[in-house]
């Protein structure tokens, strides 16, 4: 463990009868750092934050947290919060008192538990609704006094169970924010579990891709965005277009590759899967896809089909292009930078695909 994590994973399994919900798995969290543990259902993230709480027991491995082995201590002596989905609000309570309630065996003053929620509500932007009851508040409102009644305690770590997931879409979004800006406030390291790739993304400094108990890869935003370690990483994170390709040659930090119906590629050589003769997944992000309406003059990757179908979404729009002996439609996202004129998404129109070498990323096939 070094001296700047905060927590240290080590060897981690946890069975439920046969299940194995995780399965040996190590990593470490930094101190002051903003961690998300990102999966779909059932891939052991929120057993694993869980664990770090101490509402359950590897069973193998080891946790530290703060150099300290856990094996041996109960929920209520680490030095850890947690904020769970549905909150735990207490409804008999106004806002003041479950904020106080973290420090009911402080052994503080009146005056100082007083200045301590005052110090708190200011935090969290809620001054002024220390009366309020816990149904006369908003779900953003709920969600703050939640992190509020976990922070007045200051603990080393705060390990948060998917706590935006009730909100609705422009509140998530608004959350986040004030989320990630609550967290550099404190200084505290945050432990986030989400399912939500554009969270993971928007909030974290490292981000954990877990699957079937296991973390695949753990990176920053952009790295684990636009360098993904395999195909499994690179179509859960965002949206991906993957091709099955075979370099044919490798010249000067570049690899050409033959993917079929689409030709010759060139893509830059990122890994040691790369050699000539590899069978390779050829993957490029939709929005780094330029679509054109005639042959484009560009020494860029250039496909030819047809357009398939559309969606709208007001900022942008997805193009699907259609690739004679391609099993699955290309999948382009247009941003609306200029009014859309009337007949450009007509159905079967031919189109035209350029994208850059820079802009394709190279997976292991599978």
């Amino acid at each position: 463990m070094s001296e700047r994590s905060i927590i240290s994973i080590s060897n981690v399994s946890k069975y439920f009868g046969p299940v194995r919900a995780v399965d040996g798995l190590s990593l470490e969290i930094q101190r002051g750092e903003f961690f998300s543990l990102l999966g779909p259902s059932g891939c052991g993230k929120t057993t694993l934050l869980r664990m770090l709480a101490g509402f359950e027991w590897p069973t193998k491995g080891e946790i530290f947290i703060d150099g300290q082995p856990m094996a041996a201590v109960p929920p209520h002596q680490r030095p850890v919060n947690m904020v769970f989905q549905n909150y735990a609000i207490f409804p008999h309570l106004n806002v003041r008192q479950n904020i106080a309630y973290g420090l009911r065996k402080a052994k503080l003053t009146q005056a100082e538990t007083a200045r301590k929620v005052n110090e708190t509500l200011d935090m969290i932007k809620l001054s002024g609704y220390g009366l309020r009851a816990a149904d006369e508040l908003s779900g953003g409102e709920r969600q703050r006094v939640a992190l509020a009644r976990a922070l007045i305690k200051q603990p080393k770590v705060l390990l948060l169970d998917e706590p935006l997931g009730a909100l609705d879409k422009k509140l998530r979004e608004e959350m986040q924010l004030e989320l990630r800006a609550l967290q550099k406030t404190v200084g505290i390291t945050f432990v986030f579990v989400t399912h939500d790739q554009e969270e993971a993304l928007t909030m974290s400094d490292r981000v954990a891709v877990m699957s079937a108990g296991k973390v695949l890869q753990i990176d920053s935003p952009t790295q684990l965005y636009e360098a993904p370690v395999n195909q499994e990483v690179a179509g859960f994170i965002g949206n991906m277009n993957f091709f099955d390709g075979l370099v044919r040659a490798i010249k000067d930090g570049r690899a050409t590759v033959d993917v079929g119906p689409l030709g010759e590629i060139h893509a830059l050589v990122n890994g040691p899967h790369v050699s000539v003769g590899a069978a390779v997944t050829v993957a490029v992000r939709p929005e780094k896809i330029t679509s054109f309406s005639a042959p484009p003059n560009t020494e860029a990757n250039v496909v030819q089909g047809v357009l398939d179908k559309t969606a709208y979404f007001g900022d942008r729009s997805h193009l699907y292009i259609r690739i004679e002996g391609l099993e699955k439609p290309i999948a382009v996202v247009a941003h609306n930078v200029a009014r859309e004129l009337e007949g450009s998404g007509d159905l079967n129109r031919p189109v035209w695909l350029s994208w850059p070498a820079e802009a394709v990323v190279l997976l292991p096939s599978e």
